[in-house]
């Protein structure tokens, strides 16, 4: 069998199924609310739709297993007047065709759209200004080679970043059509766009840079040789895959979930259960990337405004790829499409957004008895993937779900694409960076990413702990001074739950349901692992810090609120800061005993290498969350065993 193998693509809900309420817009859906936005008189010539997406219904009404039909769908959308630059924020019913809510909010930037990305570059490639200074810094007024990079202005306290809608886009230049677009920075220039007008507003020049030389292509149509010693490989299932699917619900052995799709936050989980013996437990209701920034390191002129909140600034969503089979999955591929709008509220479908498939994952478990030492007994491990990539400008980002026969649930981003890239003198090395090609250098940075993990473990009332492990004093009790055994805090208030990893004391938290005991008499739970991880080294006081209060600490604990679900609140761009996490709980809100939400900062630091250029191999980091007391026992025991090359199984 061909490992490339396409078992279908969803488009919209399957006519006549059972929907689940938590299923993402349909294409009809979407259009459904915009025209119902045009029938109330809120949408002019200069609105943009940010985004239209479901509202999502009442914890109870999921709990409960009320199926969609007969739930009133409804959605909320986001919508920008560039002519007043102004930000509304709409609910509409889908089942009366009605407008719900209008409200305005005032002060704040929403994400930018694709479509604002596009004019702002065509905007930089016809400025007159633009031109002239292209003529000076590079000996040309050719912009066809021009590649203009969209990124937010953010906010440095300068009264025009509180006030317009801004662009500060980098700016590179090409030696022909196809030569790697970012190969060849123009370091000098920074345009600044009003994106409201769509007008440069002007050329910040900070000297002139040598157009750096050479070239340092990627693309296969423009490589020399490649390696000739890959033999094939396949991946087979000759009896189809695992898992079942309907609409956007999926079962796979034991596991039931449903996919979810937005254009701020891209791929999401919800409602995710495990079947324990016949017995269908929750263990999650919503899992979600919230936000991420990337700071990066260089204080030099044309370096020190580039900070990115990739989620909040862009869109997850909306920058989304439509995966291909054999290059971004292999083996047999479901493909779940999302249903977007432009800015101009014209739904367009994103083909293949999200992709799920099965892997082997090597030994699941084994064991060898001594006294039968040619008959061990041995399972594989197969986890199921559910995947989704995205392009921020230059960098890739995947977000891969991973789900496991013994319960585990793991997280994974992996960091590709391109560096962002400055030019440096001849002769230079510049201290803030590493130099990937000559006169082409790599600016220090990191990554931040914040995830949203709402449990409701057998039920919604919950308690956080953290678990620290911690040496026995040295005493009677103790005589080889050996001993060490666990400590758990139950976390009670939002302030007391604010902490940060600690290799000192292993530190990881444990997400327990204090109302429903396991077999030995102990709470049920989910142990929550930490993975790689990092800590800022901006100061405190640094503006995109102060937008990114989130990464103060790598853990958060609040209380459910349906209307909490960005780690650096609703509007990151172009704001001020002290939103979201930092600013909800300093209410010091209880969270012991209750609905929880657990918020997980982890941080990748990149210090670059010249091997990441012209494009990065991957770099991966995440957490996982494993059964702790929440199953009797290893409840993969009951996986089969895998026949045997011959036919014949791998425990005989």
């Amino acid at each position: 069998m061909s490992t490339l193998v396409q078992i279908g693509s969803l488009d919209g809900a399957v006519p006549g199924a059972r929907r689940h309420p938590l299923e993402p817009l349909s294409r009809e859906e979407v259009r459904a609310a915009v025209d119902v936005l045009r029938r109330a008189g809120k949408v002019a010539a200069t609105t943009r739709f940010v985004s239209v997406a479901l509202k999502e219904p009442d914890k109870a009404t999921v709990h409960e297993g009320i199926a969609a039909a007969d739930v009133a769908r409804e959605a909320f959308a986001v919508l920008f007047d560039n002519a007043a630059n102004a930000c509304y924020e709409a609910s509409v019913s889908l089942a009366s065709g009605t407008l719900l809510s209008w409200e305005h909010i005032p002060g704040v930037q929403p994400t930018m759209t694709i479509d604002e990305q596009v004019e702002c570059e065509q905007a930089v490639l016809n400025s007159p200004e633009f031109r002239a200074k292209l003529k000076e810094h590079a000996g040309t007024d050719d912009t066809s080679l021009v590649m203009v990079d969209i990124w937010s202005a953010g906010n440095y306290g300068d009264p025009e970043d509180g006030t317009r809608r801004l662009a500060r886009p980098l700016c590179f230049l090409r030696s022909d059509p196809t030569d790697n677009g970012y190969a060849r920075p123009l370091e000098g220039l920074r345009p600044v766009v009003d994106l409201n007008t769509m007008e440069v507003v002007r050329v910040e020049d900070h000297g002139r840079w040598p157009v750096p030389p050479g070239e340092s292509n990627y693309a296969a149509s423009r490589a020399d040789r490649f390696r000739d010693d890959i033999k094939s490989l396949e991946i087979a299932q000759p009896d189809g895959p695992s898992f079942q699917v309907d609409g956007y619900r999926v079962a796979w052995q034991k596991w039931k979930f449903v996919i979810g799709f937005n254009a701020r936050e891209g791929l999401t989980l919800h409602h995710l259960r495990y079947d324990d013996e016949g017995r269908e437990r929750s263990i999650l209701y919503r899992a979600s990337l919230t936000e991420m920034v990337v700071p990066y390191g260089d204080p030099r002129p044309t370096q020190r405004r580039k900070n990115a909140f990739d989620v909040g600034e862009y869109g997850m969503g909306m920058c989304a790829n439509s995966l291909v089979l054999g290059c971004d999955c292999l083996g047999l591929i479901r493909y779940f499409d999302a249903h977007l709008c432009d800015s101009r509220g014209e739904p367009f479908v994103l083909k293949n957004a999200v992709c799920m498939h099965e892997e082997d994952y090597g030994i699941l478990w084994k064991h060898t008895d001594r006294r039968l030492p040619d008959a061990p007994e041995v399972r594989r491990s197969r986890r199921l993937v559910v995947s989704s990539v995205s392009t921020v400008e230059n960098y890739e980002y995947g977000f891969f779900w991973y789900l496991y026969q013994d319960g585990t649930i793991q997280f994974e981003v992996k960091l590709t694409g391109i560096l962002s890239l400055g030019a440096a003198m001849p002769g230079e090395s510049p201290p803030h960076g590493v130099l990937v090609a000559p006169q082409v250098y790599a600016p220090n940075h990191q990554h931040f990413f914040n995830m949203r993990l709402d449990f409701d473990l057998d039920g919604v009332a919950n308690t956080v702990q953290r678990v620290d492990v911690a040496a026995d004093p040295i005493d009677d009790a103790n005589p080889f001074e050996n001993a060490f055994r666990e400590r758990a805090t139950p976390l009670s208030t939002e302030k007391a739950a604010r902490g940060n990893l600690s290799l000192e004391t292993a530190r990881t938290w444990k997400v327990v349901n204090p109302n429903v005991l396991n077999h030995v008499g102990e709470p049920v739970g989910y142990r929550f692992l930490p993975g790689d991880n990092s800590v800022p080294f901006a100061s405190p006081d640094a503006w995109w810090r102060r937008r990114a209060g989130f990464v103060e600490n790598h853990v958060w604990v609040t209380p459910y609120h349906p209307g909490e679900k960005y780690g650096a609140g609703d509007y990151p761009n172009q704001s001020r800061g002290d939103d979201g996490l930092k600013r909800w709980t300093e209410a010091d809100r209880p969270v012991e005993d209750t609905d929880v939400v657990l918020w997980y900062t982890f941080g990748h630091t990149h210090i670059p290498r010249p091997e990441d250029y012209p494009v990065m191999p991957t770099a991966y980091i995440g957490f996982t969350l494993k059964p702790a007391g929440f199953f009797t026992r290893n409840p993969a025991v009951d996986v089969p065993p895998s026949p045997k090359k011959g036919g014949m199984s791998c425990c005989h």
